[in-house]
């Protein structure tokens, strides 16, 4: 088993760091991510220019490869031979904060296990908690531990190699700090608090903020969001078709 993790925090990141050490008792691990922090990046992938890759020591003094890059750009590399054979599996993770309902449109984390999807190799998209004290911004995570996410994909990958997963199916994972019990569910529905503010720099040139207040969520049985609510780990399997069978059927009685 081959298994290529990437990630969206950056190649320095300590739940991948975690995620890595978790993996290597199910085969080969090869890591390539991003040199700094993709968070937001999506699927968005470097068209515009070459890619640069360097090589990196670890924590655990092995080698990984860091790339001015994307998460989709890591998979891509992997898939195209930067670490050797073809990965049997994508993990990407383990990352800091949920990647929960529809925030996964913006994940660089869910994008490269997507990334999985298009080149017919399976994926798992992992994400960890925040303790209480430090919040969801990636940039204070002192106290973050990242145990209880590690210990759940060593066990889940292991499910994963003996059953395997559906077609173009990939699992997001949401694990909170202090699990309690899995529950497996569909993507729920965010709620977004954003506002216009306008401010001023130094020269006198508007500068604007777009996002607003932490977001809430549709509190309803069954969502990623509820599991986490109960303090459950998240498992959601997801795909990339979408297209809409009730747009099909409306655009078919337009006579076009």
């Amino acid at each position: 088993m081959h298994i290529l993790l990437t990630n969206d925090d950056g190649i320095t990141s300590r739940g991948l760091f975690e995620a890595k050490r978790a993996l290597e008792r199910h085969g080969s691990v090869s890591v390539i991510a991003p040199d700094s922090n993709r968070s937001g990046s999506a699927r968005s992938i470097t068209i515009d220019r070459p890619l640069t890759v360097a090589e990196v020591a670890l924590r655990d003094g092995s080698t990984g490869f860091a790339t001015d890059g994307t998460p989709v750009d890591c998979v891509r590399f992997g898939e195209l031979g930067l670490v050797g054979e073809r990965p049997d599996l994508i993990v990407s993770g383990i990352n800091y904060g949920y990647n929960l309902g529809d925030d996964v449109t913006y994940s660089g984390t869910v994008a490269a296990a997507f990334e999985g999807i298009l080149l017919g190799i399976q994926g798992i998209a992992i994400s960890q908690g925040a303790p209480t004290a430090s919040g969801s911004d990636f940039r204070r995570h002192e106290d973050y531990d990242f145990g209880p996410a590690a210990d759940f994909l060593g066990e889940l990958v292991g499910r994963v190699i003996e059953h395997g997963l559906p077609a173009g199916t990939v699992l997001n994972v949401n694990v909170p700090s202090q699990p309690d019990g899995v529950a497996v569910g569909r993507l729920g529905k965010r709620i977004y608090a954003d506002t216009l503010e306008q401010e001023a720099d130094a020269a006198g040139r508007r500068r604007y903020r777009i996002y607003g207040d932490e977001p809430s969520y549709h509190d309803e049985p069954g969502t990623d969001f509820r599991a986490i609510a109960e303090g459950k780990i998240a498992i959601t399997p997801i795909h990339l078709d979408l297209t809409s069978s009730l747009g099909i059927e409306a655009l078919g009685r337009w006579s076009l």
